[in-house]
């Protein structure tokens, strides 16, 4: 008879993503929102956990996150879970800064209890215990499988926004990320009160929207036509961030961001905007040789905005990696 294994940590590694904004923000076929978004290969949460012997040690460890405590609290409670456990944090996706950086680290923690507990959940349950997905499926979706990812918003029964489209991401584009660290995007209560203060989108809008995504969006990707996806994207931007603008402070959150996204409109790229609240903007580029030029462009034509800098990212066409590690 072979001995089991007991597993002593799990290592997640997750990655941030892109959200492109919401199709349907009238709800009139009654579901409401319904967004794209795209997994980066960088900025990453990395995470080892395993069990804790002594629950005391948790508030002397050198990494100790405020953040990772109520998530282990929350699903220790709600699994009603006797052990304790501790995670070390090796990397963490910027927080606040529209690249999901709270739904990865709930589900990365989510899916190393469920291995060191042997549960057996599904992710989606997962991201209903730590009340991921509210909104929008996309950090689930890129977490499952990477890639881009359109949900399907929220329905009156809805958990978690479903996913109804996956596709690679073209190996040679590449995703210019544009950092603010003097801003720090909507989240928590803010967002609650920001999408109730809000009023309807027309019904035309979410027409025009998904027309955009089911016609141009997904056969463009399909065919590596990035021009006719960037078009896509670009209205979408603007009806979501014009959407946005009473509780954001116009269609992008960072002056200093929409000051190099505006730059960028005028060199003619065909693919850029703010992702979630923001305040990271984003560009797409066909190759990594055009996305390196205007980092090196963008840093001499900012060099005035110190708060801001830049990172070269491919899109990543797989989900989270997770590993266990034995006695």
């Amino acid at each position: 008879m072979v001995e089991k294994l007991m597993i002593k940590s799990v290592h997640v590694t997750a990655n941030a993503r892109l959200h492109m904004g919401f199709f349907d923000l009238n709800g009139g076929l009654g579901r409401r929102f319904g967004s794209i978004g795209l997994g980066l290969d960088a900025p990453v949460t990395e995470i080892n956990v395993h069990h804790l012997l002594d629950a005391n040690i948790l508030k002397n460890e050198v990494n100790f996150n405020e953040r990772t405590f109520k998530i282990i609290k929350n699903y220790t409670e709600v699994l009603n879970i006797k052990n304790k456990f501790n995670v070390e944090c090796l990397h963490l996706i910027p927080e606040h800064a529209g690249l999901g950086s709270g739904t990865q680290l709930a589900l990365a923690i989510g899916s190393a209890i469920n291995q060191l507990s042997g549960l057996n959940l599904t992710l989606q349950q997962l991201a209903a215990i730590s009340q991921r997905g509210a909104r929008s499926g996309i950090g689930v979706g890129t977490f499952k499988s990477g890639g881009i990812v359109v949900d399907g918003g929220r329905g009156e029964l809805t958990e978690v926004p479903p996913i109804i489209a996956r596709a690679d991401f073209p190996e040679d584009w590449r995703v210019l990320l544009i950092f603010d660290e003097a801003h720090i995007g909507k989240h928590g209560e803010q967002e609650v009160t920001a999408f109730r203060t809000l009023s309807e989108a027309s019904l035309a809008s979410a027409e025009k929207l998904s027309h955009r995504i089911l016609m141009q969006a997904l056969p463009a990707l399909a065919e590596q036509d990035l021009t006719s996806f960037g078009h896509a994207i670009r209205e979408l931007q603007i009806c979501t961030g014009d959407y946005f603008a009473p509780v954001q402070g116009g269609r992008y959150a960072s002056k200093s961001v929409e000051q190099v996204l505006n730059f960028l409109e005028l060199q003619a790229v065909p693919c850029f905007g703010q992702s979630s609240w923001g305040p990271t903007g984003f560009a797409i580029f066909a190759n990594v040789e055009e996305a390196n030029k205007y980092q090196n462009l963008l840093n001499m034509q900012f060099k005035h905005l110190p708060t801001l800098s830049y990172q070269v990212s491919k899109g990543l066409n797989q989900g989270a990696s997770i590993s266990q590690h034995h006695q």
